[in-house]
């Protein structure tokens, strides 16, 4: 029995041109009566413009949040090294910490309370009076509240020879509670009243702490404040 060869010949143009008959004279309102093929080219393209439209509107959004997230890292890595090396060190700094709590103690300690004033402005004309200082001007002025504390500035006049005022302004500053002289000058008077006494002005500053009712109300002060600022 003779074998016979089959031999298949592919013709590509017969083949392009059978294509494109499939797409010509296509009815728009009637799809469903389309060739195969052009019912393939045109749910290639509506699920490659489906693609298109969600990377657009989905995930660019999340590629977005993406990039901000990896930005991020460097600093989340920096801050994670930083609460590392606290973590390591915690023993030492809440010696530290203890050590700070005891200063402010102390300082507070040297601050006198609202009705300890009086005495204070006292001691402060004692210390003058006691190095043989003339006060001509003594005068306390207004109260400043600060945060935490009260500030209560008070105008100095003094005459007298050179080291007493020198030893006066030593002995405020060796004074219990804590006062700061500013705006500090010395004249030596001129005319008639020139010789060996010298006249100092200067605004001693003394400190006081608040009472609970007094933080309360700067608390309350301060929260009506940032209330405002917002609106």
């Amino acid at each position: 029995m003779a074998s016979k060869a089959l031999s298949i010949k592919f013709d590509l143009n017969a083949w392009g041109e059978g294509a494109a008959e499939q797409f010509r004279g296509l009815n728009p309102k009637e799809p469903g009566q389309w060739p195969l093929l052009p019912k393939l080219a045109v749910s290639f393209a509506v699920a490659l413009a489906a693609a298109a439209l969600g990377w657009f509107f989905v995930l660019a959004d999340v590629q977005s949040a993406l990039q901000v997230e990896r930005d991020r890292e460097p600093v989340l890595k920096e801050d994670y090294r930083g609460k590392l090396a606290q973590a390591v060190n915690l023993p030492e700094l809440r010696k530290q910490k203890s050590q700070v709590e005891e200063y402010v103690t102390q300082l507070e300690k040297q601050l006198p309370g609202k009705a300890e004033m009086d005495a204070l402005l006292s001691d402060i004309n004692q210390a003058g009076l006691g190095r043989g200082l003339q006060f001509e001007l003594f005068r306390p002025g207004q109260v400043v509240v600060k945060d935490y504390y009260a500030e209560l500035p008070i105008s100095l006049r003094v005459s007298g020879r050179y080291h007493d005022i020198g030893a006066f302004a030593a002995d405020v500053s060796n004074l219990s509670r804590i006062v700061t002289l500013h705006n500090l000058s010395v004249v030596a008077p001129t005319g008639k009243d020139a010789g060996t006494s010298l006249s100092m002005e200067a605004t001693a500053r003394t400190y006081r702490y608040l009472d609970v009712l007094e933080v309360a109300e700067q608390k309350k002060t301060a929260a009506k404040a940032t209330a405002g600022a917002k609106k």
